[in-house]
């Protein structure tokens, strides 16, 4: 099993179905051998408990199959809702892609 990043681009609201969505997706990435994976949340406009509890359930999710995650492009309504909850200080969190790119992480999987 190879190692392997991906970046994902969260947007809108996220919570409720898009939250349910979202752990499949992690899970399957996880199974398919994912080590590092990017969460952009620059187009995100609302995040909600639901949301919030998602990324929680991907972080151990990713870390239980021996991988990291990261976040990027925070909007500040998600970042005042990370430093309410401490969320800051679980997750890895980074300016942007490039900051993601410029860490030294396995090769980018192709996507199909």
């Amino acid at each position: 099993m190879a190692n392997t990043v991906e970046v994902i681009k969260l947007s809108g609201v996220f919570g409720g179905p898009q939250a349910q969505e979202f752990r499949q997706t992690i899970s399957e990435l996880v199974q398919g051998g994912t080590q590092a994976l990017l969460l952009d949340c620059g187009d995100v406009t609302f995040i909600d408990s639901s949301g919030l509890g998602a990324l929680v359930v991907a972080l151990k999710t990713v870390r239980a199959g021996g991988g990291q995650l990261y976040l990027c492009n925070i909007p500040k309504q998600m970042m005042m809702l990370f430093e309410l909850t401490s969320m800051d200080k679980v997750f890895q969190i980074l300016k942007d892609e490039e900051e993601f790119f410029s860490l030294n992480l396995p090769p980018q999987k192709a996507r199909d």
